[in-house]
């Protein structure tokens, strides 16, 4: 079906692209290599875990008989995500035409004070540095070709700002920051710039994160307002990027946080902090597995 659907579209990046997909084992990364695989590309599926890479290569090949390669990656290492690019241009002849810094953590349920600075260094490590080496690394050589699209996955956390969740908040700001900033620089090059700032996905980051109880009531309560599917915020993402969106927020809740936000930023704080102190403070693990972040 992809060539028709081609054909209708017209020429769109993430179509026929030659793509790399950090945290492509699970998630919001997986779904986004298969949906990458139905619009006809190629796919180089990046993880740390290389048994769930193997796994969406498994899958590529046989939902859409497209030819996919899975390849080891721990994002907060630089010489990994430098042998990664080298890996993507033996595989595609040249430098990636997409590349998808996806790979993220979950942490949240301790207050600014009692967080610990080994949380802080491994959630910043995989969530903010992940991505600045991805686009560090990857950016000059899509620039150099004149073409090609780089998607951030960010999330509503960056702008929420929800307390007992300083960490991810953190993290998650700084990627919107830099993509935002790389939307700028490489205007007119060739190279378009999206970011994801979804609130909650169908995911493996509670399992793969550091999620403890006692979070604020106010944080589990975000949690429970919605909980979009990976492959339907993946589609959405991909057709965003095509339509140069530079932000992609898929859900409605994200959406008013948003606007709320830019609109009244004195007030949406000050009413932050007022519900923090009213609700009762909950067990964030046990909310988010309940909603299938």
């Amino acid at each position: 079906m992809w060539p028709i659907d081609m054909l209708v579209r017209g020429s769109r990046r993430t179509y026929g692209a030659k793509a790399v997909v950090t945290g492509a084992g699970s998630g919001i990364g997986r779904a986004l290599a298969l949906e990458l695989a139905a619009r006809g590309g190629e796919v180089l599926c990046a993880d740390i875990d290389k048994e769930r890479a193997d796994e969406t290569v498994r899958l590529i090949e046989s939902t859409h008989g497209r030819t996919a390669h899975a390849f080891f990656c721990d994002v907060a290492q630089r010489t990994d995500v430098e042998s990664l690019a080298a890996e993507a241009d033996r595989i595609f002849g040249g430098p990636p035409t997409l590349v998808v810094n996806n790979a993220g953590v979950g942490i949240g349920g301790k207050p600014v004070g009692e967080i610990g600075f080994g949380d802080w260094e491994w959630a910043l490590g995989i969530n903010l540095w992940g991505v600045v080496h991805g686009c560090e690394i990857f950016a000059p050589r899509l620039r150099a070709a004149g073409r090609g699209g780089i998607v951030n996955v960010a999330s509503a956390a960056g702008f929420a700002a929800a307390p007992g969740m300083a960490v991810y908040n953190t993290s998650k700001a700084g990627v919107l920051s830099l993509s935002e900033t790389m939307a700028a620089e490489l205007a007119g090059s060739g190279v378009a710039v999206t970011v994801l700032c979804p609130t909650f996905v169908k995911t493996n980051v509670v399992a793969d994160g550091r999620i403890t109880a006692g979070s604020s009531g106010l944080a589990s309560s975000l949690m429970g307002w919605t909980g979009y599917s990976a492959d339907h915020v993946a589609r959405i993402t991909l057709d965003a990027h095509d339509r140069g969106r530079l932000h992609v927020l898929p859900q409605l809740d994200a959406r008013l946080i948003w606007l709320l936000k830019r609109q009244f930023p004195a007030t949406y704080t000050s009413a932050l902090g007022l519900l923090n102190r009213v609700l009762p403070q909950q067990d964030s693990r046990a909310s988010i597995e309940k909603t299938g972040v």
